[in-house]
Parts: C-alpha cells; structure tokens; sequence
C-alpha cells in the first residue's frame, strides 16, 4: 500500500510539473538569443 501511495504522489507531482510548464506562454515565443560576449574580454579583477 506505501509503494504504490509513494509512486502515486511522485508520479502526480511530475505530472503537475510537466503541466504547469506546457502552460507557460513564453514556450510560443521565438525571441532572438541574447547577444555572445567578447569572450576575449577577462572579467573580474585584473591579473597581477
């Protein structure tokens, strides 16, 4: 009876998930990928 009352909640709670995330409206959109850094560019402190 816990096995199958475990599997049923972890399995439900998954569910949920995988719903609430197909629900997002930003999943329609194609927005244009953030522009690439200069990867050239150290960040941070500079080396001694």
């Amino acid at each position: 009876m816990i096995d199958n009352l475990a599997l049923a909640i972890s399995h439900g709670l998954i569910a949920l998930t995988v719903w609430v995330l197909l629900r997002r409206p930003d999943l329609d959109r194609e927005d244009s990928p953030p522009p690439e850094q200069d990867l050239r560019k150290p960040k941070g402190r500079p080396r001694a």
